[in-house]
Formats: structure tokens, sequence, C-alpha cells
């Protein structure tokens, strides 16, 4: 899991373009938006076409968004729950 904690973070970073933040800066648990990273729906529309993309993986259920895409952490868990 922590492999794919990594990569995930490289993969936010780049398809969000968040030039100044290294991967090590964002904290396994760090919430993503508001108060974190302080990303907003246009960077959730972006982290949705990441899961399709690398995971093949859709998000099943819209209202399922904002527990999914709270923390790094909580994404990787999405993923390996739902990975074929």
């Amino acid at each position: 899991m922590d492999k794919l904690i990594n990569d995930l973070k490289v993969q936010i970073i780049a398809q969000l373009n968040l030039q100044d933040i290294k991967p090590e800066d964002i904290a396994d648990d760090q919430p993503l938006f508001i108060e974190g990273l302080g990303l907003d729906s246009i960077d959730a529309l972006e982290l949705i076409v990441l899961l399709q993309q690398q995971y093949k993986i859709k998000l099943s259920n819209p209202s399922d968004g904002p527990k999914v895409f709270y923390s790094v952490k909580t994404m990787a868990e999405y993923i390996t729950a739902n990975q074929s």
C-alpha cells in the first residue's frame, strides 16, 4: 500500500500541475480539499479522470466522492478494494 500511496502522490501532483509541492509534502491522511491541499471541484474532476485512466476504476456512486477523495490514503484504499 505504501508504494500505491507514493505513486498516487506523484500522479496527483502531475495531474493537477501542483508545481510547488513534492510527494513528501503531502501527508497520507492530509485532507485533499479545503483545509488540506486546498483542492476544489475542478480538481475533483481531475482526480476522477486519474482513477479512470491510471487504475481503470469508475466511481460507481458520486456521493462516495467526498469519502474516496478525502486523502491520498482513502484513495489508495478505494483503489485496492475496487481493482480487479
